[in-house]
């Protein structure tokens, strides 16, 4: 099911709702009013689809340097994990962006993306869903080409949003999973294989 937003507002009293124009598979539409308890779980329904596996492995694989965006001091932050791995397990140029600190894992803090001393290929998101767009903004500003929102951050409109800047949005993965996922240590749907290989990993 997709979704869009009626420009128009409903014809009547002032306190009429924008509509929520709701298109079923098989073609048909309805409008319900955006205040319903319906159009809020319509809503929530994903729509969007990012880059497939193969299209994150190429992602992946033609970067040379990856900002954390909302990276943490503290160890016990998934940023702070995220960045960890990224310096001990790949070749890429990592740099941590967090206006309120100095260093991060014994690398200098950036207060925003301007500072950065180049462009980085992603720009990996540590922030609350309502924040993308904004960071959205930031990353075309500073002529980044990749916005790489982590697990369990979601926000359809600002990956719309992202993509109609020319963006490539991936969104709700997190890089280290999908870095670790293609060097042969974890299957492609992310399982563990147990499996040790000779062969050269991509850092």
């Amino acid at each position: 099911m997709s979704l869009t937003i009626d420009s128009a507002n409903a014809t009547g009293s002032a306190a009429d709702d924008d509509l929520i124009t709701a298109q079923n598979a098989n073609g048909l539409t309805c409008s319900v009013p955006s205040s319903s308890p319906l159009a809020k779980l319509l809503k929530s329904q994903r729509t969007w689809v990012g880059p497939s596996a193969k299209e994150r492995l190429k992602i992946l694989r033609a970067a040379k340097s990856v900002a954390i965006v909302g990276a943490s001091p503290n160890p016990a932050r998934s940023s702070y994990f995220v960045g960890t791995y990224l310096l001990s397990s790949s070749n890429y140029r990592v740099y941590f962006v967090n206006p309120n600190a100095d260093e991060i894992l014994g690398q200098k803090a950036y207060p925003d993306l301007a500072s950065l001393p180049e462009v980085p290929d992603i720009v990996d998101v540590f922030r609350k869903a309502s924040d993308i767009p904004e960071v959205i903004d930031d990353v075309v500003a500073a002529g980044a080409k990749t916005v790489w929102v982590q697990l369990g951050i979601w926000n359809e409109e600002a990956a719309l949003y992202g993509e109609s800047k020319g963006l490539t949005v991936v969104m709700d993965r997190c890089i280290k999973v999908e870095h670790a996922r293609f060097h042969g240590g974890l299957h492609l749907l992310g399982f563990d294989t147990g499996q040790i290989s000779a062969r050269k990993q991509l850092r």
